[in-house]
């Protein structure tokens, strides 16, 4: 098994043991029992359990930040481009419910200058979200509103959605979940 591999399941199975337990109770020797070895082989994958955490994090905090600049510098209007957010977060949570899981549950477990980087991040993505409703507001594809608590409303909604996905392998297709995010969500915010 070449190593990359074997640093794929080690990851793998850390990410699964940290939602099982959750990230302070997780241990690197839970991880490598899991893995069927010794704790100091461990660190041949990773230099400590803050590196996972830290790897997740700002890896899917990239997808979501890269799927949203392409979603805000489209020609769409404003209600289809928080269309194409909503399923972006549906699709990424579908995908991989365990690592949004750590986004939503765990962030709060980074040590510094991380965690700052990461509050900065999240901070960054909700001025986007805000940016994007405030465009809809001025060109009257949306309502006039308080655009904090729409975009507070909107994130919190769409947040939670990686639990559907996380220990339930029959859980809903994602396409039908958008069409009822969609309904719910879409008709508080139309013009």
């Amino acid at each position: 098994m070449a190593l990359t591999k074997k640093k794929d399941d080690f990851l793998q199975a850390s990410l699964e043991l940290i939602h099982e337990k959750g990230f302070k109770a997780t241990t690197m020797r839970d991880i490598a029992e899991k893995m069927g070895f010794d704790v100091s082989n461990s660190y041949n994958y990773i230099k400590s359990k803050q590196d996972i955490l830290e790897l997740f994090l700002f890896r899917t905090s990239q997808e979501f930040h890269i799927a949203m600049d392409n979603i805000l510098a489209s020609s769409y209007p404003a209600d289809e481009k928080l269309k194409l957010v909503i399923s972006a977060h549906i699709q990424v949570a579908a995908k991989k419910p365990l690592e949004v899981g750590l986004m939503v549950n765990e962030w709060r477990n980074l040590k510094e200058p991380k965690y700052s980087e990461y509050v900065a991040l999240r901070s960054l993505y909700e001025q986007k979200m805000a940016a994007l409703i405030t465009e809809g507001i001025a060109k009257n594809t949306f309502k006039e509103m308080d655009v904090r608590v729409a975009t507070a409303v909107i994130l919190s909604s769409i947040r939670w959605l990686y639990d559907t996905y996380a220990d339930n392998k029959d859980a809903m297709n994602p396409v039908e979940l958008e069409r009822q995010i969609f309904g719910l969500l879409l008709k508080g915010v139309a013009s």
